[in-house]
């Protein structure tokens, strides 16, 4: 069960009692790196490093110490539509995480001499991701897609604009983005709900509303393109994909399914059984589909050597036309229904997972789906369904490519 609260100020709540020692909460704030205006390229993650570095009332080590003395964590991310702070403790320290995450988020002091000092962390963080082609090419793949709008930009900016913020870019950053009834506190833990509202009361409560008077909207405007570059690179490294659905579409669960179904986490997808198993052309093929507020990408990524590159192009291009020209049987449903209901709820016994997934999907719903609600939709979907959805995001005349040659 979920219990919620919504205070004047417009910070929402959500709290799910579950039998542990343990328990997991975390502010979400409805702004991430695709807020950014011109200029501001890389403050939203910026200001996630920055928050641990001191308060009113907290110096950066007492920031760190307030949960470790306890045996807690405290952590954060930013993603290209939320930042998130969250912790992990022993049930009976719940006020002091979160008075420590309130303290956070809306106290914080961003001292002059440890922005000089983070600059040069993430700039360093910058150098290293671009050292990791694997994980680059997803941002560089977005850039593609997304070509001219903040979505396309990655997370965490470049050299050049992290070393002209001030602080007062940063306080208008917040004063623009960071809006009371955009935030969501998410708790689970063997906690009851009044001790929690007690507590989001004393803290969160107090806080002055900042309210928002704009949707996050625009207009994606795509075009396929295929584009290689060349990298200093032991493997050769490709992404193809499209454009997909978003948060509030439909057909996003039966997305969900055939993600998985071709490139899924499991060893028996597709195209894993296509470029590994059956021919040892790829260590390393998976698909993603992510959805956004008004939009959604769906990729496939695999790294294989460079006489490989055209082999493993071609057997992913025929996966993709197995399930747009072929409708699953009744047993290839079954199964991959129960594939995906079984990932989903091995994936909720991760509590500090499910404290942000049902703070995630709160904050853009106001409500969360129970396990039995999510295995009823991935039922309903038919096999109809899924070569109609692959025909449109599969087709090649829609796909994108990125190569790393």
């Amino acid at each position: 069960m979920f219990y919620t609260h919504t205070f004047n100020n417009g910070i929402r709540i959500i709290h799910h009692k579950v039998p542990s020692q343990v328990a997991h909460c975390g502010l979400y704030i409805n702004a991430g790196s695709r807020d950014e205006k011109p200029g501001e390229h890389g403050m939203a993650h910026f200001i996630e490093h920055l928050v641990f570095k001191g308060t009113v009332k907290r110096r950066a080590h007492h920031i760190i110490n307030r949960l470790e003395t306890v045996g807690g964590e405290i952590n954060a991310y930013t993603s290209k539509e939320e930042t998130c702070i969250y912790s992990s403790f022993m049930k009976e320290d719940l006020e002091r995480s979160l008075e420590l995450i309130t303290d956070m988020t809306f106290q914080s002091v961003f001292p002059e001499k440890e922005l000089a000092r983070e600059k040069q962390v993430i700039i360093d963080e910058i150098i290293s991701y671009r050292d990791s082609p694997s994980e680059l090419i997803f941002d560089d793949f977005e850039e593609l897609v997304f070509d001219g709008d903040p979505l396309g930009r990655n997370i965490l900016g470049t050299p050049k604009n992290l070393k002209k913020f001030d602080r007062e870019d940063i306080l208008r950053f917040i004063a623009s983005n960071y809006k009371t009834d955009q935030m969501v506190f998410s708790s689970v833990g063997n906690l009851e709900f009044s001790k929690v509202l007690k507590y989001a009361e004393k803290h969160l409560a107090r806080q002055s509303p900042n309210l928002s008077s704009a949707k996050r909207n625009g207009h994606i405007t795509y075009k396929p393109a295929t584009k290689a570059v060349r990298k200093r690179t032991h493997q050769t490294h490709c992404i193809i994909g499209n454009l997909s659905f978003d948060l509030h579409d439909k057909r996003r669960m039966a997305m969900a399914l055939l993600n998985n179904i071709l490139g899924g986490p499991g060893m028996s997808s597709r195209l894993n059984l296509a470029l590994r198993e059956r021919t040892g052309y790829a260590y390393n093929v998976e698909s993603h589909f992510t959805a956004y507020s008004n939009t959604g990408i769906f990729t496939v990524y695999f790294g294989t050597e460079r006489d490989k590159l055209n082999k493993c192009r071609a057997l992913v291009l025929r996966e993709f036309e197995s399930l747009m020209k072929n409708r699953l049987s009744a047993i290839q449903l079954k199964r991959a229904k129960r594939q995906l209901r079984g990932q989903l709820t091995i994936g909720w016994e991760n509590k500090e997972s499910l404290m942000l997934s049902i703070g995630k999907s709160y904050m853009h719903f106001n409500r969360v789906d129970r396990v039995e609600e999510i295995h009823e939709k991935i039922e309903n979907i038919t096999a109809g369904q899924l070569m109609e959805i692959a025909n449109i995001v599969l087709n090649p005349d829609s796909l994108s490519e990125l190569t790393y040659i």
